[in-house]
């Protein structure tokens, strides 16, 4: 038995006989106070509540345990790897039997608690020895598996990919199942598949009134067409951005470059506000235009150009960062040999450039499709009459006619539409290969672009960077006048009522925004890097291990990102109330929704990234003998550096800005600063939530160059000049150039 695998055996028996297996009386599984005020098996192990008769039902994992561990000195490998296998399962599948089988009074499995020896009884949600041992008998299957010879042996990879088929299925697949499972049962509760039928195919959701006669069209249409036109114009704006910023010499880069990722780091409803105060019906520019050339007030900005205006601002950015990591990682000497053979620079473009571009931009589409049809703060603030399925859940989730039911319909044709746009998006990629990355030396020069190409991209960015500075110029106004639009009078009033510090007796943080302030800045440093880690580590095992089942792995990690946040914060307040994993309430709930919504992100920015990368490099990593984690670490990972640094500004900034999936979640200890900000637009105090959102985007700006900072640049080897003309003029790429999304 491999030194791991009985460190694994370890670990289990330390969460079976010594940790607390249920949740501490006024402890939660993010709080590990009662480690110093309760001795070891005190606050009641596994094994010293089964010895007391208390829970017969906890007596499985523990025989798994010491089946086991009779193989610990073993030398027979395929003997010990059946034990590992059978224990690992069995014990897997026990545990969730009694987790799931005893849980409250008349809740549960009945027959299967009467059989587990619990029937009646009652637990609690599980405690950090149970965490222990589900871990330890997960491993233990894993190195069972590996021992026979999957993923040709290496512990690492087996491990890792049970781990995350683990924590995807309890903390995605789990809550959305629970959620989803009430669109098939009525008000009572019984099970009513006419029912959903006919809900689901409702005209208010595929009517084609628009069409055939003067009424309004479905929402599934209204948020297709809605999605689609955001997709493709973030997308293209995307691309002509990282187009711009590394393949010409054009000036002012750093200046481009700061603004297109000022929108990602913009808390929600703050662009749709602003939106508003300039072109609404009392807007600055619309005050203008009446004022100067008599052009009527009217209210185009409601309804689907004004959100169709605020998600491509919104959004944008994030097809930036995949593509400019992308465009950064082709090879220059591709397009030398193209231009050698006597290529011009548009047909060099067209096929050469071009087809390697399209890893990054399906992957930018399918993240600009999925974040428009999720979204429902734009279309809150600005939608109008213009009906989406985000806001439609929304409110059939918090409305005044509640109906779980419509909500769960709704969410399945979300779920339908993003998982059509993933396939179709696998389809057009192919299975062609798009390497550009290599182990070997590459000095080449980037092509400058065709002059028609950089005359469309500059076209096309010109308005989304004009408008930009205008926007937070009104961002920034606002919280330093009274009433924006109406008084403004300068104050400082909405910055004292938020972040007022006494310094009579001490430093005392007495503003308002405080509290909410420092719980978000904890729960984003902690679910960043998590975010990152797992995003990655998938993205690594989708593409270079083969195993059954990895395409549908591939689905699932797109399921988070497929339900709107609102319906997965409803998810998982209603999986997660009660036992066995009960943690609603708690920090940990807002730590794993931040890290499991955002993890597509890492996926999706890892897969671009590693597509570029040739296996070449890992196959000599492991000729060398090196095991998986090595290469990973060592190989893989500095060459992953902006996809890195992609998933952790994501992350980080969505853990600071998100509010439809953490909306139903906070609670008055664990309140976030989105939750607060809403709470002000909703009381009318827009100075206040202008002023905090102001001071969110500094803050975020900060985290990001930090990031920026530790991550540091990919070294490709290659010179950073940019050819124009026949000459060469130097081009300084700036830090944040160099470590964006690939």
């Amino acid at each position: 038995m491999a030194p791991a695998t009985r460190l694994v055996l370890l670990i289990g028996w330390l969460g079976y006989a010594l940790m607390p297996w249920y949740l501490v009386e006024g402890m939660s599984l993010s709080d590990w106070g009662w480690l110093a005020e309760y001795p070891f098996g005190k606050a009641g192990s596994a094994l010293a509540l089964v010895l007391s008769g208390q829970t017969p039902w906890l007596l499985p994992p523990g025989i798994a345990l010491a089946a086991a561990t009779l193989f610990w000195r073993s030398g027979d490998r395929q003997r010990t790897a059946r034990m590992l296998i059978w224990a690992g399962l069995l014990g897997l599948l026990l545990f969730f039997a009694q987790a799931f089988a005893i849980v409250l009074k008349d809740q549960g499995i009945a027959w299967l608690a009467a059989l587990l020896g619990g029937a009646g009884a009652t637990q609690r949600g599980i405690g950090g020895g149970a965490f222990l041992t589900l871990l330890s008998l997960l491993f233990l299957l894993c190195h069972g598996l590996a021992y026979r010879g999957v993923c040709r042996g290496d512990l690492f990879t087996v491990s890792t990919i049970g781990l995350i088929i683990l924590l995807i299925a309890i903390f995605i697949f789990f809550p959305v199942a629970i959620i989803l499972k009430s669109a098939l049962v009525d008000q009572s509760g019984a099970f009513a598949p006419v029912a959903f039928v006919d809900a689901f195919l409702d005209s208010s959701i595929w009517g084609l009134g628009c069409v055939t006669s003067n009424t309004n069209c479905g929402v599934a249409w209204n948020t297709l067409i809605l999605a689609v036109l955001c997709g493709v114009i973030t997308t293209l704006l995307g691309l002509a951005c990282a187009l711009l910023i590394l393949r010409t010499g054009m000036p002012g880069k750093r200046i481009m470059r700061a603004l297109t990722v000022l929108p990602i780091i913009t808390p929600p409803f703050v662009i749709g506000l602003a939106l508003i105060l300039l072109f609404g019906r009392a807007g600055a520019v619309s005050t203008l235009l009446y004022e100067w050339f008599a052009i009527p007030r009217s209210r185009w900005l409601y309804g689907l150009p004004g959100v169709l205006l605020a998600q491509v601002l919104a959004f944008a950015p994030i097809a930036f960062l995949v593509l400019i990591g992308v465009v950064q990682g082709i090879s220059p000497s591709l397009e030398e040999a193209s231009q050698t053979l006597g290529a011009k620079r548009w047909q060099t473009f067209r096929t050469v450039t071009w087809p390697l571009l399209r890893p990054g931009i399906a992957n930018a589409f399918l993240l600009g499709f999925v974040e428009s049809m999720a979204d429902f703060g734009n279309p809150l603030v600005l939608a109008g009459n213009f009906e989406v399925l985000s806001t439609k859940i929304f409110f059939a989730v918090v409305g005044a006619s509640y109906n779980q039911g419509q909500a769960a319909v709704l969410a399945i044709v979300l779920l339908a539409f993003t998982l059509g746009a993933f396939w179709i998006q696998q389809r057009w990629l192919g299975s062609k290969s798009y390497t550009t990355v290599t182990g070997k030396g590459d000095a080449g020069l980037p092509t400058p672009l065709p002059r028609r190409v950089s005359w469309l991209a500059t076209a096309a960015i010109v308005p989304w960077v004009a408008l930009t500075p205008v926007i937070y110029v009104v961002i920034l106004v606002g919280g330093f006048v009274r009433n924006m639009g109406r008084d403004y009078t300068p104050t400082l009033q909405h910055y004292l009522t938020g972040f007022a510090i006494d310094f009579s007796h001490g430093l005392y943080f007495e503003g308002s925004a405080w509290p909410s302030f420092f719980t978000t800045i904890k729960v984003a440093a902690i679910s960043a890097p998590l975010t990152a880690l797992i995003g990655l580590l998938t993205a690594y095992l989708l593409t270079r291990q083969r195993f059954r089942g990895r395409s549908t792995l591939e689905f699932a990690t797109m399921l988070s990102f497929a339900i709107p946040g609102t319906v997965l914060g409803v998810a998982y307040i209603l999986a997660f109330n009660v036992p066995p994993i009960e943690i609603t309430g708690t920090g940990l709930i807002l730590v794993i929704a931040f890290v499991f919504r955002n993890m597509p992100v890492g996926v999706r920015s890892g897969i671009a990234g590693l597509s570029q990368i040739d296996k070449s490099l890992d196959e000599a990593s492991t000729t060398l003998r090196a095991r998986s984690f090595t290469t990973l670490w060592r190989v893989v990972l500095p060459l992953l550096k902006p996809a890195l640094v992609s998933a952790l500004v994501y992350s980080f900034v969505r853990s600071m800005t998100a509010v439809s999936a953490v909306i139903f979640l906070v609670s008055a200890e664990y309140n976030l600063s989105t939750a607060y900000i809403v709470g002000r637009v909703e009381a009318g105090e827009f100075g206040l939530a202008i002023a905090y959102s102001s001071v969110l985007i500094v803050f975020m700006a900060l985290g990001i160059a930090l990031i920026q900072f530790l991550v540091g640049e990919r070294k490709l080897g290659r010179r950073k000049t940019v050819a124009k003309n026949a000459a060469l003029s130097s081009s300084v790429a700036d830090p944040i150039t160099q470590g964006a999304a690939s």
